[in-house]
């Protein structure tokens, strides 16, 4: 939409393109919060964080856990190459 402001949800992710008319009534009702440029024109819309709300996604949410240290062992390959035979199936 040429000329719409982005509005954004609190996570940070495109909702729509709004209206000027649309974004003054929605800062009336304590929804959005408006981020201006230096110059004072409106750069973007972004909805506030209201209970009930799913959490924002984070990396570690795909990624999983770290660990929380790194175990070398003495004959580490040969452990590997055990636990690789044991797991294959026999034929």
């Amino acid at each position: 939409m040429q000329g719409g402001i982005p509005l954004y949800s609190s996570d940070g992710e495109l909702c729509d393109w709004i209206s000027e008319k649309r974004m003054a009534r929605l800062e009336r009702l304590g929804l959005i919060k408006i981020v201006r440029h230096k110059k004072g024109h409106v750069a973007r819309c972004m909805m506030h964080r209201r209970p009930g709300d799913p959490k924002p996604v984070r990396l570690e949410d795909y990624l999983g856990t770290r660990y929380s240290f790194r175990e070398h062992l003495d004959n580490g390959f040969l452990i590997f190459l055990a636990v690789v035979t044991e797991c294959m199936a026999a034929p």
